[in-house]
């Protein structure tokens, strides 16, 4: 009897078992890093939120300019500097995935001396920013309030560039739960103080961002005595030297197209909103579209923190050497991301009549928050397709295809489009929202494309030929 058939078919099922195991063990692994994410990027988020609803109640005025100088500061500052430092998921990563654990520390000081100079030029902008709101057409008083607010924003900017820094040093060695609880202690320090700032010290809008600045400072402080004394970070830790200033050069190599990818598609959506302001009944329009904004986005933490887990596990695997882990971690990011936003869908759409009376008891407001949810699903289901492969491309290094891809979907397809069918086609905000749609699924799809192409042999093999300046063997460990 011929027992190589046999012999086969136990081999493929002890390596379909063992396929198997290992995908159940990154699933694992990349839920351990991306529930905690949620909570550390939300509570950052709140911050913002909370001094923005208490500036509210100091009136019209106030709001208003507070809210044209939060949109802009996040379109020319924050996500500026966010993108820049995502590029640490590649360059620290890695650097730990082939145990060079020292690099870790050189890169993370690099990165926070690059945000720092980066901080200069955004705040003169700020300083300008009446100038150049009055520019653009905006109202004079407005403007005058908004430039208030800006400068009172621009002390946030160094913790802001540290915290980030330091975010995606302690992520991409999984060391979540330290950024959870310093996230959480400063969001629970900056309600009271934001209150007391705002209100007891009559400083308004200006308190507002005072009190932000210090809730980062609070969360930086934490985090940099975790850091220090902290056992898990003696091998990573390292001191300030010469070597630093070299490695800036490649920190911006990789955080320019972090930067451009970000930004992009931030930016996108605040053109949205401005273009909401040019239709007919702009109040109406702008309050649905900026409502389904604030909706999406709240739900995008989910798929982002994902995004964060696949970076963090792709990047150690491509460090190590180990490609089919690194392909393994993507797919169980996705299945974790898809599972998720079924659940989200499903809640949003049982619940969507009585959605809209949390921001609004005007009828029109709800009715029409209502027709438009089946499309702010669909920007939620690529929302999770993209910001996993979005995760994917930082961690293993290939931003630049992601920088072209967001210039493509948004700006070549999603609001020109968005244009045609809201002013040409005359479909108004729901026009614009489903332009904005279509650039969300070219991006998806081109980033499913990109990843499902990736030859995860040589990607780990670039990744040790960066890391070690000389090509190693891959998969011999793994």
């Amino acid at each position: 009897m011929d027992k190589a058939p046999l012999i086969r078919e136990e081999h493929g099922e002890k390596e379909a078992a063992s396929k198997w195991e290992l995908f159940v063990e990154e699933l694992k692994k990349v839920s351990y890093i991306a529930v905690p994410m949620v909570v550390v990027t939300v509570s950052q988020h709140l911050s913002r939120v909370t001094s923005m609803m208490m500036v509210g109640h100091l009136g019209e005025l106030s709001l208003s300019g507070t809210a044209v100088a939060t949109s802009l500061t996040n379109v020319s500052g924050f996500s500026l500097l966010f993108g820049l430092a995502s590029a640490l998921e590649t360059l620290c990563g890695q650097a730990y995935g082939a145990e060079q654990y020292q690099k870790l520390g050189i890169y993370t000081y690099s990165a926070i001396l690059s945000l720092l100079i980066v901080c200069i030029p955004i705040s003169l902008l700020w300083i300008f920013m009446d100038k150049l709101l009055i520019l653009i057409g905006q109202d004079p008083l407005i403007s005058v309030v908004a430039r208030k607010y800006a400068i009172w924003l621009i002390p946030t900017l160094v913790p802001y560039a540290i915290l980030q820094s330091l975010i995606r040093y302690l992520q991409t060695q999984s060391l979540i739960l330290p950024m959870l609880y310093s996230s959480v202690a400063a969001l629970v320090f900056h309600v009271p103080v934001c209150w007391a700032l705002v209100f007891k010290t009559k400083l308004g809008n200006a308190g507002a961002a005072l009190a932000i600045g210090l809730s980062y400072w609070i969360n930086v402080i934490l985090l940099v005595i975790y850091v220090k004394y902290s056992s898990t970070c003696k091998k990573t830790r390292v001191s300030f030297s010469n070597i630093v200033l070299p490695s800036m050069k490649d920190f911006f190599s990789f955080a320019v197209p972090s930067a451009v990818m970000v930004c992009l598609e931030w930016w996108s959506c605040e053109i949205i909103v401005l273009l909401s302001g040019l239709l007919p009944n702009p109040q109406l329009e702008t309050s649905v579209l900026s409502t389904c904004l604030l909706v999406a986005s709240l739900h995008y933490f989910i798929p982002y923190s994902v995004g964060a887990a696949a970076s963090t596990r792709v990047s150690n695997a491509l460090g190590a050497g180990c490609s089919e882990t690194a392909r393994v971690a993507v797919w169980a990011a996705i299945v974790l991301s898809v599972v998720e936003v079924i659940v989200a869908c499903t809640i949003l759409l049982c619940f969507c009549h009585v959605v809209g009376y949390a921001f609004s008891d005007v009828k029109e407001f709800v009715d029409y928050l209502d027709d438009i949810t089946p499309l702010v699903c669909l920007l939620l289901t690529m929302d999770c397709i993209q910001a996993v492969l979005s995760g994917v491309a930082r961690g293993s290094g290939w931003q630049h295809l992601g920088a072209y891809v967001n210039l493509g979907a948004f700006y070549l397809v999603g609001i020109p489009l968005a244009s045609v069918l809201g002013f040409v086609l005359h479909l108004r905000g729901k026009g614009l929202w489903l332009g904005l749609n279509m650039g969300s699924i070219v991006q998806s799809f081109l980033l499913t494309l990109i990843t499902s192409l990736t030859n995860w042999k040589k990607q780990a093999s670039m990744a040790q030929q960066r890391i070690f300046e000389k090509r190693n063997t891959a998969d011999e460990t793994c």
